[in-house]
């Protein structure tokens, strides 16, 4: 079983930067793709970004590419979603996500993805 803990959401203007942290607990996260979805009001959620278990590859919606980097540390468990030139659109609640022991492989579909966090919300002012 993965647990998986955001944090690093909040308000910020147009232009701005945040990054996003996600915990997982268990020994499976260094054997899992992790993945970032984005969900905002009255629409479906959507993929932002995937990672491989590895860390040597990643992927990215063409809505945030060149602006939000993925990154992560197996030693502590964590993958990062830093988000730089932030617009209006991007607001929504973000969840992280693991694909699940020996997962290596990015997905960009929800339905690819077994464990799920609570969500953090990023909120951009214009």
């Amino acid at each position: 079983q993965v647990q998986l803990v955001e944090s690093g959401g909040g308000l910020v203007q147009a232009g701005g930067s945040l990054r996003l942290s996600c915990a997982a607990s268990g020994r499976t996260f260094s054997s899992s793709a992790m993945g970032w979805f984005r969900q905002a009001p009255g629409k479906e959620r959507e993929f932002v970004g995937g990672i491989s278990a590895s860390g040597t590859s990643t992927d990215y919606a063409d809505s945030v590419k060149g602006r939000f980097t993925l990154s992560r540390d197996n030693a502590r468990n964590t993958v990062y979603l830093q988000m730089n030139s932030l617009k209006s659109e991007d607001t929504a609640a973000y969840y992280c996500a693991a694909r699940g022991q020996n997962y290596r492989r990015i997905y960009t579909s929800p339905d690819g993805y077994n464990y799920w966090g609570q969500g953090t919300q990023v909120t951009v002012s214009s």
